[in-house]
């Protein structure tokens, strides 16, 4: 059984065979006959492309041993595979163990930081973008007490009001939004790339944001717009 192998697709188009079964291949200081071909699949990191690879079984050599676990028992499990161990391996090799779903995450710690920083600054940036807003939109509408009671007496309704008055906010939101999104699409880019295997960007990605970004924008003018149409002209009228 040591002298077969099986391997994976990415090996055997780079050995050029279409019908490697029953193939015999020089590995190492022997003859190995291939007796089975498995679909590529992710074994390291996303950042690389697959790489040929071939299983050998070589009982009299290992350094790992994998071990499925059911979901649940993972502590009883990991106990008695360690009592089994140390009946082989009393002293000289100690015991030591990790789930590989953790060695996956690993591979990937700096995108995940990245995640968790990009998630926090966001929300902090748009609480801050807010709260100016809603800031700037009392000191505003505060300033067009009398205008807004004018154009009130003068048939303007609520709607028309509160468009008015959230117009001149959402403007600039739009603007920054042009002039924010190929930068970000390039940068996207760029740091896609780095990636083996990737998705690709899509402008209804950037059109969804902007759209979440105007509607937070217009949720946080309108609260000040709306109480401001709402308001009773005459009594705008008279504070002036």
């Amino acid at each position: 059984e040591e002298n077969k192998i099986i391997i994976n697709e990415s090996a055997r188009r780079m050995m050029g065979l279409e019908d490697p079964i029953g193939k015999l291949v020089a590995y190492g200081q022997r003859q190995r006959e291939i007796i089975g071909v498995v679909n590529d699949f992710n074994y390291g990191s996303m950042h690389h492309r697959i790489e040929p690879l071939i299983f050998r079984f070589t009982p009299s050599y290992g350094n790992n041993v994998m071990v499925k676990i059911k979901t649940g028992a993972e502590k009883s499990t990991i106990e008695q595979i360690e009592k089994k161990y140390a009946a082989f391996h009393p002293v000289a090799y100690p015991f030591e163990y990790t789930f590989l779903d953790e060695d996956y995450l690993s591979m990937y710690k700096a995108e995940s930081r990245v995640g968790v920083l990009s998630k926090y600054f966001s929300g902090l940036a748009i609480i801050i973008s807010c709260l100016g807003l809603f800031g700037l939109a009392m000191f505003t509408i505060e300033r067009r007490k009398k205008e807004i009671g004018i154009r009130k007496i003068l048939g303007a309704t609520t709607a028309g009001v509160v468009g008015l008055l959230s117009k001149d906010y959402l403007k600039p939101v739009i603007i920054a939004l042009l002039i924010a999104s190929p930068p970000a699409y390039l940068l996207l880019e760029k740091w896609l790339q780095g990636f083996a295997y990737r998705i690709e960007m899509s402008g209804w990605v950037f059109a969804l944001a902007g759209l979440m970004a105007v509607g937070v924008a217009f949720l946080t003018v309108s609260f000040q717009s709306v109480r401001a149409a709402l308001t009773n002209p005459v009594d705008s009228l008279r504070s002036e």
